[in-house]
């Protein structure tokens, strides 16, 4: 398909006539655009991710003990992962169709709209079932807009690097997962601080719902800012960032994309090691301020923006697949004693934090670049979308869960199986990438 659906939008025209003055974005205000996007995206990721420990246990699930109810509390957390193929699908169609413009627009309003009308739900003792139900579906609703809302600007980015800093720019886009937490926990933070623990379950965990709609807008036009310049219209034009059908780019493409989510699977594991699961733990079954613990997760989270910084010199020195092998290892041997330093104390909770954000970042800085950057020119929009939901379908989606399950009855120490076998998923993923490569595998 052509641009002209795309050129026909009035969001189009709207973009082009604000970038009338200029003829060429920089890397660096693709860069920014970028970041804005990723972290309004990871801000409503995390916003519902901490009211999942914090509220719904007792708001949605009251009818069952505070374990029980954590657990369905994640097990509808996980509906957004399988919600989000679907929704790369179906916005797809819209992209080709009507261009990227309209795409983003409809998909950041339903990722905003699902993620606000979260904090307008009435009790389970208000409405029963019902309120199950709709808690369901909106986070159905957030994942079929999480589906939609790639937008190819990282792949912009990294078309746009020069060859000796791939690793740098490759970096930018996950600088959006630290930064929205940090923001995400602080505001929690905020509210359990300051209000009774009966007025922050009755309506002081809302706000940060509300925040997330105005975020949302805010990054819809930093995006729009980008996607409508002439340097992004001549990449779509030229196909190098073109969507095109799943079905064809499935079977052109299918290894790249499985070898492409398996490879970051311990970043993703490790990802809800650092954030979800261990604030359900401190939760449950210490007696730790949970709002205090959220301070700690955001001050873990900064060494975390500074570890993913940190990898992009790394990447670019000893080359992304090393790198991410090499982040592999130490999160397999972190997995084997951390999880029980959450038993420590203070020192022992934020040994872990610290460390793991460490690892995290070094290995989720690059956990995009390192196989995605080799689909074929044609297939690399499509194809990275449907790598990315594959990741985190089967990287993050139950890994809280999961967690806690064998956490609970079997131990902390147990939790680390979990982690243990991402590490191990990335480890053989990369080992069959250099296997089977044909020239196109590369650092």
């Amino acid at each position: 398909m052509s641009a002209t659906a795309s050129d026909s939008t009035p969001l189009a025209r709207d973009g082009r006539s604000v970038n009338a003055r200029q003829t060429k974005i920089a890397p660096s205000e693709i860069a920014i655009g970028v970041i804005i996007g990723r972290t309004s995206e990871f801000f409503d990721f995390f916003v519902y991710a901490i009211a999942s420990v914090l509220v719904f246990p007792a708001y949605i699930f009251p009818f069952v003990d505070p374990l029980t109810g954590t657990l369905l509390s994640f097990a509808v957390f996980a509906l957004a992962f399988f919600a989000r193929p679907l929704g790369s699908l179906i916005f797809m169609w819209v992209d080709r169709h009507h261009g990227r413009g309209t795409k983003l627009t409809i998909a950041l309003f339903l990722l905003g709209v699902s993620t606000v009308s979260v904090a307008f739900l009435p009790s389970y003792a208000d409405a029963g079932m019902a309120t199950v139900v709709l808690l369901g579906l909106l986070r159905i609703g957030q994942g079929l807009a999480l589906g939609g809302a790639w937008d190819g600007l990282a792949s912009l980015l990294a078309l746009n690097a020069p060859e000796n800093k791939r690793g740098w720019y490759a970096m930018v886009p996950q600088l959006g997962a630290p930064l929205g937490l940090i923001v995400a926990s602080a505001l929690f933070a905020y509210f359990a601080m300051n209000l009774s623990a009966a007025d922050f379950l009755s309506w002081g965990w809302r706000y940060p719902f509300f925040c997330a709609f105005a975020i949302n807008v805010v990054a819809l036009f930093a995006r729009l800012r980008i996607v409508s310049t002439p340097d992004f219209e001549h990449l779509f034009e030229s196909r190098e960032l073109q969507p095109s059908r799943v079905r064809e780019t499935v079977g052109t493409q299918g290894r790249t994309i499985v070898i492409g989510a398996f490879a970051p699977l311990a970043s993703f594991a490790m990802f809800h090691m650092v954030t979800v699961f261990p604030l359900s733990w401190v939760f449950l079954f210490t007696n730790e301020s949970p709002a205090r613990f959220l301070v700690i997760e955001s001050v873990a989270a900064a060494f975390g923006v500074l570890a993913i910084i940190a990898s992009g010199h790394l990447a670019d020195r000893v080359g992304r697949r090393t790198l991410l092998g090499a982040s592999a290892g130490a999160i397999a041997v972190f997995s084997g004693f951390a999880p029980q330093l959450l038993d420590m104390g203070d020192l022992g909770e934020i040994t872990y934090m610290i460390v793991g954000f460490v690892l995290l970042g070094l290995s989720f800085g690059q956990s995009s670049g390192v196989v995605a950057s080799h689909f074929e020119r044609h297939y690399r929009y499509t194809g990275s979308a449907l790598t990315s939901d594959i990741a985190w379908l089967f990287g993050a989606g139950f890994a809280p869960f999961w967690a806690l399950v064998l956490a609970a009855y079997f131990g902390i120490l147990a939790a680390g199986l979990y982690l243990l076998s991402g590490a191990l998923a990335t480890l053989i993923a990369l080992w069959i990438s250099k296997t089977l490569a044909t020239g196109r595998f590369e650092d």
